[in-house]
């Protein structure tokens, strides 16, 4: 067994360790990646010959999370880790996007990178961690790839940028990003910001690319120490000189066509006529070969001519400056907007950008519409969601729509985390925005930014700011100084230039970003231009679509559900849920409202939600009732709860009772209760008199609130008589709550929770410490 391990240190001293030689050894390439207690196995596999016509890189990257790293079984029935998250999924296009434009050009064979978190203690965020091991593996395999990269995060903490920061760094962070490079370009960028600076985020890169160099390096002395270095030998393609030649004779004629500025079909109409007149001849002067040969150079000539198209579009830009719809390098496409086109949605917009369209609609709902999210290490609940679906249709196509794929969960996370921050931690909805996207010409995942703003604002969510976002490009040639940076790029600019760079922000700063780079030699000078060039194209949407809704609707829309929040003090949670969640179950049932209370920072969050006021202000009056410290001096509408010899205690509030003793039912002398008429479920209405300071129990008194009669003289009381632990009526208990003496009636005391502040408790009559002294002095007279 060779085993070889190689570590790397980070800035801040910590250091990551990457091993070879000992596990998955069938694989083309693995290796062991530790960081702490983190540990991650990466393995490469890949096929030893393309698939016939093949002329794309088949890669597929599968990053996984295995629940048993973190001690924890999978939730649902199966306990058995079924398909990828949405987190496992973004992070394998993380990786995706930083090896892809790494393989050579002509290399075709299928290419399989696994990577799996076989460890992790909570600490280090493992996704940071797969790109380097994606890499590694790749170094120990003899699979073609020109050169290593690695990925790091780098987030800004209290203003000091951090490499690979901790989950609890993460907290006090306002910079979230993941940066893959080579050992000498950038090429792949994704993050989030609190409203940072252009050039904050240039700054950050650099940290992130100083970071990535020593571990690129220790791939390559890796490689060096298999004799993996040398890559295995491949022929994916074969190419007809000839043919080549002759599709570049078509230079003059597409490079025309980029002149005529035509829409998108009739652009693309008008490519595929030159290279459809161009077989045609060609079938015809070569009528010798078979229909089998004949397809073969068919699929030679299209991807040759993919070349030619390439070359006229760039040069078209680079020479005259004329884009393939006749915009300027800095031109923004036509804008139109317009919010609330639905009648029932809570909130919807349309925001339109060239032949780029996105319909956007958001619904507010209730905390019990938030998204849990149960994670191998991410656990906890989500209350602004954005899904962003791409039918075939918005590009023209003739297929079925499928499930949701991967980009559609890339383009939909990149425009949630521009807009999330915006929302106000205070808002008590539940946020699920939508993006249809009904044309596509260039990216839409920023047209959903933008028609999402104007859609949270009609649903009259109380956006901090508005949010507008822009896709970038770039055009450069190897060797050449000359370069152009596009702003707004069309689909075409896009698989045909060397940038894709998205950029998300508010009129203070940016928000998100995403960026691709296909190109090497891309300095920061270039970044920074093309920075501010997406700033100034910003500014413009954002102006646009300000013309429209400048700010967020006052009122919510009438069939938007109603919503309150308060505060109840902790101790009152287990009160306003009661045993079993009866209590709550019946407000809402009398109400017709919805009721949910969380703890946090040790005070009770209540929301009520329900269509109409009044529900609300029913179930409100409920829980306050329930949650209301009971007031001496206060008069109440109080309900009979049980009937005693000595009294009757009369709940003044949900789950607050007091002792209305005989003497304070009336102003003559009673000898039972029952002469009052007095009978158990009777509402009768009462004044606290006194809370006893040592016990909490509450006083009652009906007689206070009847007319006092004439002539009547108070009947002076008896001394009370020493208690040395027996009584008349039975044998001294200590007072613990727990008796179960029945009264006169034949019913129990009610049981409480024994909380002086909170109810109060009932006991038997004879082991009471209150002052009966009346009930005493009756027995003896």
């Amino acid at each position: 067994m060779n085993v070889i391990t190689k570590t790397v240190q980070l800035p801040d001293g910590r250091t990551i360790s990457i091993e070879t030689g000992k596990v998955a050894k069938q694989a083309d390439g693995s290796a062991v990646l530790r960081m702490g207690n983190t540990v991650l196995l990466a393995t490469v596999c890949a096929a030893k010959e393309a698939v016939p016509g093949t002329d794309f890189m088949p890669l597929q990257v599968d990053y996984r999370e295995q629940y048993s790293a973190a001690g924890r079984f999978p939730g649902g029935f199966t306990k058995r880790e079924g398909k990828a998250s949405d987190d496992e999924i973004l992070t394998s296009r993380l990786v995706d996007r930083a090896l892809r434009p790494l393989f050579p050009a002509d290399y075709h064979c299928e290419v399989y990178v696994q990577v799996m978190l076989l460890s992790a203690d909570g600490v280090d965020q493992p996704d940071a961690l797969a790109g380097f091991a994606a890499s590694a593996a790749m170094a120990c395999s003899d699979i073609p790839f020109d050169y290593t990269i690695s990925e790091v995060r780098v987030a800004r903490v209290n203003g000091e940028y951090v490499v690979n920061p901790t989950f609890q760094q993460m907290a006090d962070a306002d910079m979230d990003l993941m940066v893959g490079a080579t050992k000498d370009n950038i090429m792949m960028v994704e993050g989030e910001m609190k409203e940072v600076s252009e050039q904050d985020l240039i700054q950050a890169l650099k940290v992130a690319h100083e970071a990535i160099k020593p571990m690129c390096e220790l791939q390559d002395e890796l490689a060096r120490e298999l004799g993996t270095d040398k890559k295995r030998e491949y022929d994916d393609e074969v190419n007809d000189e000839d043919l080549r030649q002759e599709v570049k004779d078509l230079y003059d004629q597409v490079y025309a066509i980029n002149r005529q500025a035509l829409e998108k079909h009739a652009r693309h109409d008008a490519f595929d006529k030159i290279l459809a007149d161009f077989l045609e001849k060609y079938d015809a002067a070569h009528a010798d070969l078979s229909e089998d040969e004949l397809g073969e150079k068919h699929a030679e000539a299209a991807r040759y001519y993919d070349d030619v198209m390439r070359d006229a579009m760039r040069r078209c830009i680079l020479d005259e400056g004329i884009r393939l719809d006749g915009r300027a390098t800095t031109d923004i496409r036509p804008i139109w907007c317009e919010v609330s086109p639905l009648p029932m949605p809570h909130g919807s917009a349309i925001f339109q950008r060239g032949e780029t369209m996105s319909l956007s609609t958001c619904t507010l709902g209730t905390k019990l519409d938030e998204k849990l999210v149960d994670g191998v290490l991410n656990r906890g609940y989500q209350r602004f969601l954005l899904h962003y679906n791409f039918p075939p249709f918005s590009t023209g196509e003739a297929k079925a729509q499928r499930g949701v794929g991967r980009r559609e969960i890339g383009h939909g996370h990149l425009a949630w985390r521009g807009l999330k921050d915006q929302i106000p931690a205070d808002f008590p909805y539940t946020i699920r925005l939508v993006s249809q996207i009904l044309e596509s010409n260039g990216s839409s995942s920023m047209a959903t930014v933008c028609a999402g703003t104007l859609a949270l604002m009609d649903a009259g969510v109380p956006m901090k700011k508005p949010v507008a976002g822009i896709a970038m490009g770039l055009i450069k040639n190897p060797g050449e100084e000359k370069y152009a940076i596009l702003s707004d790029i069309l689909g075409d600019e896009d698989h045909l230039g060397d940038m894709d760079f998205k950029t998300t922000g508010t009129k203070d700063g940016l928000t998100a970003t995403q960026m691709d780079i296909k190109c090497d030699g891309l300095s920061f000078e270039i970044l920074e231009k093309a920075l501010m060039q997406a700033k100034a194209g910003r500014e413009h949407i954002m102006g646009e679509m300000m013309k429209t809704l400048s700010e967020p609707r006052a009122e919510l829309k009438p069939q938007v559900p109603r919503i309150v929040a308060i505060e109840i003090p902790k101790e009152f949670i287990g009160a306003v849920i009661g045993p079993g969640g009866k209590i709550i179950q019946q407000m809402q049932e009398d109400t017709g409202a919805t009721i949910t209370i969380d703890e946090i920072d040790g005070v009770g969050k209540v929301q009520v939600s329900a269509p109409n006021k009044e529900s609300i202000e029913a179930a409100l009056g409920k829980i306050k009732a329930i949650v209301a410290m009971p007031e001496v001096g206060e008069v109440y509408d109080g309900t009979v709860k049980s009937v005693m010899p000595y009294g009757c205690f009369v709940e003044i509030l949900p789950g607050k009772e007091g002792l209305l003793h005989i003497s304070e039912i009336d102003w003559k002398r009673l000898e039972t209760v029952e002469e009052a008429g007095i009978k158990e479920g009777d509402k009768i209405k009462v004044k606290l008199l006194e809370i006893d300071p040592k016990t909490g129990k509450y006083k009652l008194s009906h007689r206070v609130l009847i007319e006092k009669p004439e002539g009547y003289v108070e009947r002076e009381r008896r001394p009370r008589r020493e208690n040395n632990g027996d009584r008349r009526n039975g044998n001294h208990r200590p007072n613990n709550g727990e008796h179960r003496n029945s009264n006169s009636n034949g019913h129990q005391p009610r049981r409480f929770s024994g909380n002086a502040n909170e109810n109060y408790r009932p006991a038997e009559e004879e082991n009471e410490t209150r002052d009966f002294s009346d009930v005493l002095d009756r027995d003896n007279d």
